[in-house]
């Protein structure tokens, strides 16, 4: 999969989805985590990728586990790959219900970006969540279950015993480390109301979770603000559904008050009618029949405002829930408003860029940010398969080449942003690990290779890292380039001089 985010600082987000056929109300947790809890940074696999999916084939993934658990099922995928359990029972006190998110033995998925856009297709299908809102829920997600990872003590005391079920000690959560992941995690996503309340906003955004937030080098400002419009806007809705609700039960209060009205003056007829009626057995059976007629419309009544009680309570939970994201998006925003201003000095970029070696005799590295005032490291790249040597500040741009050929991992030409030293762009070919790269006007010279025939090729690349032409003869592993004249010169594969054509790449002879 299309690696190209380093070592991810967490978000500490949990996310509780319901089940919209109407299980009724999962209860909000409302206990204090715990606050002993170590921060989480996830180790992604870093670097090129031999295979590269887009993002669109990775959401699918999702997708289609999402339309399964829609269309009613209570489990959707493979054991061995990737898979949900759909847990959802009868009210157990403030327990939580949750889908249960598995990754299989099978499974390839090695960055949380990939990740978690596996997880926001999923709740795009399952639960009707726009993209933004499913993206930022799944960040969360993953978070929240890398913080809790095999806490079994937290998740007993806020699951119900049939997800608990669905659980292992030695599994449950995400481990921050990609190649713990398939075979050994089960993400839980905690269930709430339904709708836009899908997801329990307020398990995935306790303190902890803010707190770990504003680790980040911006304070976590992006998500926390996505996170306080999303529960404003939850608020919004239940807000609404309850005032719809209450208007309907007025409306059926006064219905059920004109009936029982209506009945009471049947009841006085009947007894009127029977007085008059005392010598006729046949006018006394029918005044029967409608007596018990009306006794049965006054026990229909008597459901109804049973039915009206269960409602009133229904309508206050929802005002109960609107007040409660409201406290906590007003909570919140006071907070975010605080460290604005912190994020805007802390986003300035400053020092100069370097490449720290991992070993004397190393040829491979990670870039660094140093402060030129003392030299001390203020930023590391999560990137540490750059060749040290390939380093090129290029049109505005960071380029090297970087990467290994072995597992998922490939050798390529890569663009390195200039403010997180993250890699941000791969190219397609496969490179030369002894090439360097070679400028002139808006080309790059690099020695591409063959991996099927071990053949060696010289190729023109333009900014964005596409090859526009590739030479006709192979050249030496050591090969140099240099334009003069109008002329490209190099090293044929036997060392030998040639001259080549710096456009097309075709040999002069």
């Amino acid at each position: 999969m299309n690696i190209q985010k380093g070592i991810a600082r967490v978000l500490f987000f949990s996310c509780v989805l319901i089940w919209t056929a109407g299980i009724g109300y999962a209860q909000v947790n409302q206990g204090e985590l715990e606050q002993n809890l170590a921060p989480v940074t996830f180790i992604n696999f870093e670097g090129p990728h031999s295979k590269i999916e887009t993002r669109e084939q990775i959401r699918q993934i999702g997708v289609g586990l999402g339309q399964t658990i829609k269309a009613g099922s209570l489990r959707a995928g493979a054991s061995n790959r990737y898979f949900v359990i759909h847990s959802v029972s009868e009210p157990d006190g403030r327990k939580l219900d949750a889908d249960i998110f598995g990754l299989g033995s099978d499974t390839a998925v090695d960055h949380i970006r990939n990740l978690r856009t596996i997880i926001q297709g999923y709740l795009q299908t399952a639960y009707d969540y726009s993209a933004s809102d499913a993206a930022l829920l799944a960040e969360y997600i993953t978070i929240y279950n890398a913080v809790y990872r095999r806490d079994w003590n937290y998740f007993s005391d806020r699951y119900k015993a049939p997800v608990l079920q669905n659980l292992s000690p030695e599994r449950v959560g995400l481990s921050i480390r990609f190649n713990e992941w398939p075979g050994q995690s089960l993400i839980v996503i905690p269930l709430g109301i339904g709708g836009l309340s899908s997801v329990d906003t307020s398990t995935i955004s306790d303190s902890r979770v803010v707190e770990e937030l504003r680790k980040d080098d911006d304070l976590g400002v992006e998500q926390r603000q996505d996170m306080v419009d999303l529960k404003e806007r939850e608020a919004a809705v239940a807000e609404q559904q309850a005032s719809t609700e209450r208007e309907a039960i007025r409306n059926e209060e006064r219905q059920i008050a004109q009936e029982r009205e209506q009945i009471a003056e049947e009841r006085v007829t009947i007894e009127r009618e029977r007085q008059q009626a005392q010598n006729d057995p046949e006018r006394q059976a029918a005044l029967d029949q409608r007596e018990a007629e009306a006794s049965q419309r006054a026990e229909e009544l008597d459901r109804r405002e049973e039915q009206l009680a269960e409602r009133r309570e229904e309508a206050q939970r929802q005002e109960d829930f609107a007040e409660q994201k409201t406290t906590e998006a007003q909570r919140e925003r006071e907070s975010i408003a605080q460290d604005q201003q912190a994020v805007i000095d802390s986003n300035r970029p400053q020092g100069v860029i370097g490449v720290s070696l991992a070993s004397a005799d190393a040829v491979l590295g990670r870039l660094v940010r140093l402060d030129p005032a003392n030299g001390q490291e203020l930023r590391r790249s999560p990137l540490d398969t750059v060749y040290v040597r390939t380093l090129t500040f290029f049109n505005g741009k960071i380029l090297a080449i970087a990467g290994e050929n072995r597992g998922n991992g490939a050798v390529r030409l890569i663009e390195i942003n200039s403010n997180t030293l993250e890699m941000v762009k791969q190219g397609d070919n496969d490179i030369h690990p002894g090439s360097l790269i070679w400028t002139n006007g808006s080309d790059l010279y690099v020695i591409v290779a063959d991996l099927t025939n071990g053949n060696l090729n010289l190729g023109r690349f333009n900014t964005d890292l596409v090859l526009q032409a590739k030479s006709g003869i192979t050249v030496h592993p050591n090969a140099s380039v240099n334009v003069q004249d109008g002329n490209l010169l190099t090293q044929r594969g036997d060392g030998t001089a040639a001259i080549l054509n710096p456009a097309n790449l075709t040999e002069k002879k």
